[in-house]
């Protein structure tokens, strides 16, 4: 099959095939300038993007919607491959085979004869076959971790991470008391100005322990803040109609006229 016959395919066998022949021929002469002129780096926004988008899809539980988003991320990981082979690097089947390998090795409670009976003995055997293989086991255990993810990510990793090894709450109500002791931290420096470094130390502090909270109630702190997010637009969505409804826009109304409507708000959803 040609590169024209398989950019037309329709066989669903071939379809990881058909889009590598798309952004090979978008790329190539007389293709599609936009494509041309992008490299790794021009296309990292991109790559965040689509991953974000994917996690909203989930968090809306639209399927439909969720296939076109992770169709976006395979396009990406497609794009990638093919500026790498082009410049001689790799290609989107060395991309396949190692991460085919990896999964291999990281599983040989699966694939070998190794015991490993419950998620948390599973995690501990693949962090130690990681470290292994990246000759990690002499840096510090945390060296590494999340990097590159936004702070609160990296912050439930870190956690995470520490828990394998021991380093933990016994149960949520320890995670809580500590939430409950930053805050009082925080009540200590209210009164110091905002350059104060103590400030943003402790509303640190404050933050990193209310993610490990969340992660000892089994939640995503970026799934919980997702939906904080969307119930406070949404209330003030109502509180916006019902102010304009008594002929007030959120200029004109006063901090006392926002604050009965916002209750209004609550009060309705």
């Amino acid at each position: 099959m040609n590169d024209t016959e398989m950019i037309e395919c329709r066989e669903p066998a071939l379809q990881m095939q058909r889009l590598i022949a798309i952004m090979k021929r978008l790329r190539a002469p007389h293709g599609c300038p936009w494509d041309a002129e992008q490299t790794h780096h021009s296309l990292i926004s991109n790559m965040i993007e689509e991953a974000y988008e994917v996690v909203d899809t989930i968090q809306r539980n639209d399927w439909t919607q969720l296939r076109e988003e992770l169709g976006d991320v395979l396009l990406q990981v497609v794009f990638h491959a093919e500026i790498a082979q082009e410049a001689g690097r790799f290609d989107f089947n060395d991309v396949a085979a190692e991460v085919s390998e990896k999964l291999v090795r990281r599983h040989p409670h699966v694939f070998a004869q190794s015991k490993a009976d419950t998620t948390d003995a599973v995690l501990a055997q693949w962090d130690k076959i990681k470290r292994r293989e990246k000759g990690t086991e002499t840096t510090p255990y945390l060296h590494g971790t999340g990097k590159g993810l936004p702070p609160m990510l990296q912050a439930w990793k870190l956690q995470k991470k520490a828990a394998k090894v021991g380093f933990d709450w016994a149960d949520a109500q320890g995670a809580l008391d500590k939430v409950k002791e930053e805050t009082a931290e925080c009540g200590e420096i209210l009164s110091a100005p905002e350059e104060d470094p103590r400030v943003a130390e402790e509303l640190g502090d404050l933050l990193f322990s209310v993610v490990n909270l969340c992660r000892k109630k089994g939640i995503d702190p970026e799934t919980a803040m997702a939906g904080a997010n969307r119930k406070f637009e949404r209330r003030f969505n109502e509180m916006e109609r019902l102010l304009a409804k008594d002929g007030l826009s959120l200029e004109e109304a006063s901090a006392e006229a926002m604050e009965a409507r916002w209750q209004q708000a609550k009060s309705a959803r």
